[in-house]
């Protein structure tokens, strides 16, 4: 049995991962969604960055959780990445869906073409918001499964795409599952790329879109009991 802290993206909260925490429970692990400061049920918190670090970290402590398994989403692969580095002995592994991953002194927006995001924002009241089902085409979603989507985000807090990152050592040296999801890039983003040289990353693909807790739930849950085994 291995203990899950999953974690959703941009937009997203707890309620992304019910079909997927269900899969893992099927299979006799414990799974624990998650949902950060600022979004769905927590809209109106205020939250930055290290607001979800600490959401994260608090929520291990708070279940008095050891050997445990992060999932970072996309935006939360850079809270996940540093939470994992402060929770010490607690940890087992990082599985890294799709996401980015935190950079030392560098925010979620660095590295990528910021301008529209941050325009956004400022028009927005600090504030993202979500994207359009337009924007989910050609993701290996149905039309259902993109309703669901689009019905369930909200706004994301701004502050948390542009803070930097706080990191004490590289997460090269943390055991870290990388998740590529095809159908949004063949290529991982170049710091993920740069970790993926370290012996202790594994990469693992999936055929699908950004979105696979919606697309491919079972075929994910499967793919995060195997990497907390090693297999």
């Amino acid at each position: 049995m291995t203990r899950f802290v999953l974690v959703a993206g941009a937009w997203l909260g707890a309620w992304a991962w019910d079909e997927v925490a269900a899969g893992l429970r099927e299979a006799g692990h414990e799974a624990y969604p998650l949902t950060l400061s600022g979004l769905a049920e927590r809209q109106g918190v205020p939250a930055g960055q290290q607001t979800h670090v600490r959401d994260i970290v608090g929520e291990v402590e708070r279940l008095g959780l050891r050997d445990v398994v992060l999932v970072g989403h996309s935006y939360s692969g850079v809270p996940v990445g540093q939470a994992a580095e402060r929770i010490g002995d607690r940890l087992r592994r990082v599985v890294l869906v799709d996401a980015n991953a935190p950079v030392d002194g560098e925010s979620f927006l660095s590295g990528w073409p910021s301008e529209e995001v941050r325009r956004s924002i400022e028009a927005h009241d600090g504030r993202w918001p979500p994207p359009s089902a337009d924007d989910c085409a050609g993701q290996g979603l149905t039309d259902g499964q993109t309703a669901r989507f689009i019905a369930g985000s909200t706004p994301h807090p701004g502050a948390t795409l542009t803070e930097p990152a706080v990191l004490e050592r590289s997460l090269g040296e943390l055991p870290v599952t990388y998740v590529k999801c095809l159908l949004d890039g063949e290529e991982p983003p170049p710091a993920v790329a740069e970790l993926l040289k370290s012996d202790r990353w594994e990469l693992v693909t999936m055929d699908t879109g950004h979105w696979p807790m919606f697309s491919r739930p079972r075929e994910l849950a499967r793919i995060l009991g195997e990497a907390a085994t090693g297999r």
